[in-house]
């Protein structure tokens, strides 16, 4: 059942702003770091600035780096020098973008100068030096960081296998969550439908019969369990399905189609299971360096280890490890075959590098996780817009381990404490005496709620924090948890996964007066689908062979505000719409943005507060003199990157400033030069091997965080080529 159904396309286009000083547009884009190294011209001096070197990034919002430099004053000569730095940072993961704001320079050395210019010239410096609104890509910071410093504290979620299908033959799986299926009545028929359900399965209550809708053809059976077969005959009633209730899609069906289909495979699930479908016999490719086989014709990722004669296959980024590609499977992370780490950076199967322990890739998505988005919110805008919908009076259930209770039937997140209750929507904190409200946006949140366990289903609301209220405004900041990620250790370490891995029983009642029963499913693991995309950090979604529309297990559910149910392909939630399953995302009940739907923040662009006129607002501009980077800050800083301000360099970003306080540059021989008194470039006297070995260190992080930044610029430009499904979860 479906309205409108319309393709699904990923968000990836922030909304344009346009500053005063910027007369002309020229193409719509998302802003982008534009290069190393950018210049800044100031009363006839010049100062260009290379590429900061991280030295720390303290809970990813305050950052220091080294920063090496060359400065010309006007009508004078050009000296390098460095300076050591210290910044605020605002991120756009959506972008993959570091706003630099508030930056300090601590420390400025001019090692090629005599005593007597060194205040001059730092004097200088300071006047020209910008002071925010660099954008610096998140890759480029990511790969120069020091993993040590960065440990990850791992989730206590569960890895044990789901329910696994093998198939080569065409095959579906129809889940029916629960002990038994959900009816709910279609008015002025003798039909019901299964509410709990990943299809469209109808039920004829006169002839007792089961009807399921597959793309274009009809199958029926006695048990919604098994039983299938075509048929070309429907009950007439299928004929009076009502209007404008999510039924469009299937009465274009209604009579069915004349062709015959051959009716795939059935598998049957009464809670979520994921399934490995080839298509025909397994084609093996090799990859090249290592041992192991990737099965080619399967959207899954396959492999068999030609060593050991085992199967590996990653599943919401965890690995199960089996003798057979039927099973029984193995949970098998943290002891992988050292031949996974050493799948080549161009292979068809690259982006499970991200979940192979150990490597570059799990790092730098454990790294991407651990990130907060950060927003200023306005508090008389949101609370107008707040607003909470349950099935009948408020019902609440302990959450183990806690004294606090959550609301089970209703979709959003509200948490009892005592006599208080708090909100968490689209990543903000709300707080109320009443469960009904009315909600007024929480300058604090108690501690207790932190401790929520993963077993819990409201688990990801611990990775909401707010702070810095103030009258009008708070900072509100989530990390990749809100939207399903969670970090989880290996022996080896650490690694991304998609849900928690617990299951969440879906809460279902059907209560005194009500004329439709109430279904809330709850997030979940599997049946999604779930493949990691490296080039965006978030997680693609939705096989069609979960459900006709992808599978959004939260998506389906009694809307009393409405008076309608929300099924696969059309979701009616409390305060907006979709009409596409895949940009659903069951953990925050937040929706990818497509031509179509609406949502209470929509001016904030993705499924969680993160930009709009609260945030950051970038743009690319072209005037007669170039193109121009301008950005607004939610602090009122505002600037343009450009012609009329800073600019890119054509130029190699190969120089650095060593942790001696001198500055060096990458010879093409791969050795290094050091600029020395007379600013000339000679080979350094005393490069002691910890100067040396922090230098290579910092040139490999900066070429690998070009390839990244680059790699990530492509997918968003349509060149990506990432395979994985129809739908984005974290958007």
């Amino acid at each position: 059942m479906k309205k409108n159904l319309a393709p699904f396309i990923p968000v990836f286009l922030l909304m344009i702003c346009f500053l005063a000083s910027v007369k002309r547009l020229a193409a719509q884009s998302t802003v982008q770091d534009a290069g190393w190294p950018r210049q800044v011209v100031k009363d006839g001096s010049a100062l260009i600035y290379y590429q900061p070197q991280i030295d720390d990034w303290k809970d990813y919002k305050d950052l220091t780096a080294e920063m090496a430099f060359s400065l010309t004053p006007k009508n004078g000569k050009q000296v390098l020098g460095v300076a050591s730095i210290e910044c605020n940072t605002i991120v756009d993961k959506d972008n993959r973008t570091v706003f630099i704001r508030d930056v300090k320079a601590n420390d400025v050395r001019f090692p090629s100068l005599g005593a007597d210019s060194v205040q001059l010239m730092t004097d200088l410096f300071r006047k020209i030096m910008p002071t925010g609104g660099d954008p610096v890509s998140l890759d480029r910071i990511i790969a120069d960081m020091d993993k040590e410093k960065s440990a990850a504290q791992a989730v206590d979620i569960k890895n044990d296998p789901p329910q696994i299908f093998y198939s080569t033959a065409p095959a579906i799986i129809v889940m029916v969550e629960g002990d038994s299926a959900l009816m709910a009545p279609i008015e002025k028929t003798n039909l019901e439908f299964i509410v709990n359900t990943n299809w469209d399965i109808f039920y004829d209550k006169k002839q007792k019969d089961y009807y399921l809708l597959l793309n274009n053809a009809w199958l029926t059976s006695k048990d919604y369990k098994s039983g299938w077969v075509q048929t070309k005959t429907l009950p007439k009633d299928m004929n009076r399905l009502p209007s404008e209730e999510n039924f469009d899609a299937v009465k274009k069906m209604v009579p069915p189609p004349a062709t015959s289909i051959a009716v795939p495979k059935i598998f049957f699930s009464d809670k979520p299971a994921e399934m490995i479908l080839l298509k025909g016999s397994p084609v093996y490719s090799k990859i090249s360096g290592t041992n192991l086989l990737y099965v080619a014709n399967t959207d899954n990722d396959l492999f068999l280890d030609n060593t050991t004669k085992q199967f590996y296959v990653l599943l919401s980024g965890r690995w199960y490890r089996a003798a057979s590609p039927e099973g029984p499977w193995t949970f098998t992370s943290n002891e992988m075959p050292a031949d996974f780490s050493k799948v080549p950076e161009n292979s068809e199967k690259a982006h499970v590098l991200s979940s192979v322990p150990g490597t570059i890739e799990a790092n730098d998505a454990v790294l991407l996780a651990q990130v907060p988005t950060t927003a200023v919110v306005s508090k008389a805008e949101v609370e107008a817009k707040v607003k909470v919908t349950y099935s009948g009076d408020p019902q609440f259930k302990p959450i183990e381990q806690t004294q606090l209770e959550y609301a089970a039937n209703t979709q959003s997140r509200v948490i009892k404490d005592a006599n208080i209750y708090y909100l968490c929507d689209n990543a903000i904190w709300f707080i109320a005496d009443n469960p009904n409200g009315p909600w007024k946006v929480a300058d604090s949140i108690p501690k207790e709620i932190y401790s929520i366990p993963a077993s819990s289903p409201v688990y990801n609301v611990t990775y909401v924090t707010q702070t810095n209220a103030t009258e009008t405004t708070v900072e509100s900041s989530y990390t990749a948890g809100y939207l399903g990620m969670f970090i989880f250790g290996a022996a080896v370490g650490a690694c991304i996964a998609y849900g928690t891995g617990w299951y969440y029983p879906p809460f279902m009642w059907w209560g005194p007066g009500m004329m439709y029963p109430f279904y809330n499913p709850w997030p979940c693991a599997w049946g999604a689908g779930a493949v990691y995309n490296p080039w965006t950090g978030g997680w693609a979604a939705g096989r069609a062979y979960y459900g006709p529309y992808g599978y959004a297990r939260s998506a389906a559910g009694y809307n009393p505000a409405t008076g309608r149910y929300g099924h696969a392909a059309t979701v009616q939630g409390w305060n907006n719409g979709r009409t596409v399953a895949g940009g659903y995302n069951p953990w925050t009940g937040g929706y990818a943005g497509t031509s179509q739907g609406h949502s209470p923040y929509a001016q904030w662009g993705t499924s969680v507060a993160g930009r709009g006129n609260q945030w950051v607002q970038t743009g690319h501009v072209t005037t007669a003199n170039g193109t121009a980077v301008g950005y607004r800050t939610a602090n009122g800083q505002s600037g343009v990157i450009g012609p009329n301000g800073t600019k890119v360099v054509n130029g190699k970003n190969g120089t650095f400033a060593g942790k001696d306080g001198n500055v060096y540059r990458k010879n093409a021989d791969g050795s290094w030069s050091q600029n020395v008194k007379g600013n000339t470039w000679q080979k350094p006297a005393n490069l002691n091997s910890e100067t040396r070995d922090k230098l290579n260190q910092s040139f490999q992080n900066r070429q690998r965080g070009q390839v990244q930044t680059q790699r990530f610029q492509n997918f968003q430009h349509g060149g990506g080529g990432f395979r994985g499904g129809g739908g984005r979860f974290h958007r």
